[in-house]
């Protein structure tokens, strides 16, 4: 059917959701938003499915919330019974209509006899992941768009192993979802009489505890935050989310005293009315916490996204303002650190490995292989971290001491099998803790960092494609730069071309070499002065994503060459 067909079905259905049906009448007429909510289906990926809430096929809405689980029941209905019966848990984050969509998941389960186990209130989406692995679940759902705007919503799938669900896995599930060909009919069952039958679980504190007990073990010097944390001020903002209920709870049992809670930012409000994009990645988004800071003298402001899987943070510096780090600048001095403790406290395993994405800094590969340990490079997506974690766990040929991608994500303990901003802000601030000691900052010691290791700097830049045709000319962007294959940028020569669909690098003699890592339509170019650029389209959002990475002989330098190659990237894209 046409956009217009399908939208007709729709508006003449009499049992249409109320607040449904009044959205779709107020866009009467708007044809060019009634094509983007009605031309496709949303696309169900191995990251799930994210999008505007609204009505439509291509919209976050009750209806395609049931055709999602109905896919997933659908899989779950050819396990064995038993299984079956382990059931999926399920959490959500404070978005509008993110505890409905979670009830609507489990009436969906609940008509296929699956329980689920869903949370009282708001939780990370860290949390229900190590939710599925402490209830033994054979699945895990979250509803969150993570650090999307307000207008946003979306639907994450988790396996037995607490990571999202493998792509071998989500293929079958997504095949499944393509196959509800009437989104309106997918069976639901009664919330009163699942709770009767005991298909659905509410669970909380008794969670809450067993996840905080495992955050606890995360301080690798409880005597370092006792002599130097405990009196450290913090500010923390959860940024409206779901990591006001757990963030401040770890920290304390860290032994952190001294901390407060940005007051505005502390409520679960959905229109986030105070950062429209509730991003760490952001600058505006500690603009409430660094104006807190200042009058607290606060040492270190840390801030997560509405879902706690993401963490920034800002460094109090001796002019009382604020320097804002990045994500890789936060993942090295964690690396550094937990390498460092470990090994002066013997602890740190012979077989010993880190773990990041392809388009995270090299600074940490370098610190890594100081300490003797080995660093793994994955695709971009936490998933492919899990994986690697549950290989070591069955082969124990490595044991895993950190991961993390550049985009704000961290993993220090893996009892969780996603980045996790709880474990996040209790390690960030033991750090803190331990350059306080030597009369230092966070910012101090990555200065220390890029002065034994190299000045290295890194830059991400989006470019947004939205409407119909932006996967389109997505496509078409990535074709451009697989087929012209630019031979320099800014002046550098392209000594090596990693295509990851491919799974090929073609270097400039001529020869190349097979990548053995899944495919994925990413493009990474190697330079000569040792500069990479990858390429890549989101998974989640419709955007082309370019990572900038170089090093130089002190910050300017390298900042210099950061600015060249992003102007370079222009100047190819708009020709």
């Amino acid at each position: 059917m046409s956009w217009k067909d399908t939208y007709q079905t729709w508006i003449k259905r009499e049992d249409l959701e109320p607040g449904l049906k009044t959205e779709l009448t107020q866009l009467a007429g708007q044809d060019a938003k009634l094509e983007e909510a009605f031309y496709a289906p949303m696309e169900f990926g191995t990251a799930g499915m994210r999008g505007v809430m609204g009505p439509g096929i291509n919209r976050m809405n009750i209806y395609t919330v049931r055709q999602a689980t109905e896919g997933l029941a659908n899989f779950m209905d050819e396990l064995d019974e038993k299984t079956k019966q382990q059931g999926v848990a399920i959490s959500f984050d404070s978005r509008y209509h993110s505890k409905e969509f979670a009830h609507e998941a489990a009436h969906v389960l609940g008509a296929h006899h699956i329980p689920s186990f869903v949370f009282d209130d708001m939780r990370p989406t860290p949390e229900l992941s190590f939710t599925v692995r402490h209830l033994h679940t054979y699945a895990g759902i979250m509803i969150t768009a993570s650090h999307n705007p307000k207008q946003y919503n979306g639907y994450k799938i988790y396996g037995p192993d607490g990571g999202q669900m493998p792509p071998t896995e989500s293929d079958r599930i997504t095949s499944y979802i393509r196959k509800v060909t009437d989104i309106f009919d997918v069976p639901v069952a009664d919330e009163h009489e699942l709770r009767q039958n005991g298909l659905l679980t509410l669970i909380g504190e008794n969670v809450d505890e067993a996840y905080l007990a495992e955050v606890k073990t995360v301080t690798i010097n409880p005597d370092l935050i006792k002599d130097y944390g405990a009196d450290m001020k913090l500010i923390y903002t959860p940024l409206h989310g779901t990591g006001k209920v757990l963030g401040n709870r770890a920290l304390q049992n860290a032994g952190f005293n001294d901390f407060t809670m940005v007051p505005e930012q502390a409520t679960a409000d959905p229109e986030f009315i105070t950062t429209p994009f509730p991003n760490p990645e952001f600058p505006q988004t500690f603009d409430l916490a660094i104006k807190l800071g200042k009058k607290q003298k606060a040492d270190l402001l840390v801030a997560t996204d509405p879902d706690a899987d993401r963490l920034g943070a800002a460094v109090r510096q001796p002019d009382g303002e604020y320097q804002l780090l990045t994500g890789n600048q936060m993942a090295v001095l964690m690396l550094n650190y937990i390498l460092t403790a470990r090994q002066e406290n013997g602890t740190l395993p012979k077989n010993a490995v880190a773990v990041k994405s392809i388009v995270s800094t090299e600074l940490a590969t370098k610190i890594a292989a100081d300490h003797g340990v080995g660093m793994v490079n994955v695709l971009t997506g936490f998933k492919f971290i899990a994986d690697q974690i549950q290989n070591y766990e069955t082969t124990h040929e490595h044991t895993f001491m950190f991961g993390f991608e550049e985009s704000y994500g961290y993993l220090i303990k893996p009892f969780v099998r996603d980045k996790d901003a709880i474990q996040g802000i209790v390690m960030l601030a033991e750090i803190a803790a331990y350059y306080r000691k030597q009369g230092k900052t966070l910012y101090d010691g990555l200065q220390d960092l890029f002065a034994k290791y190299g000045y290295y700097a890194e830059k991400t830049i989006s470019k947004d494609f939205p409407g119909v045709d932006g996967k389109t000319e997505m496509a078409d962007l990535m074709t451009k730069f697989r087929e012209e294959r630019p031979a320099d940028f800014a002046g550098q020569p392209v000594t090596a071309l990693e295509d990851f669909e491919k799974q090929v690098t073609t270097f400039t003699d001529g020869t190349s070499k097979k990548i053995a890592l899944p495919v994925s339509n990413v493009l990474k170019y190697q330079l000569k002065d040792g500069t990479w650029i990858a390429i890549r389209p989101s998974g989640t959002e419709p955007k082309v994503k370019f990572y900038v990475g170089t090093v130089g002989s002190d910050n300017a330098e390298a900042q210099k060459k950061i600015a060249a190659f992003e102007k370079a990237l222009d100047a190819f894209i708009e020709a």
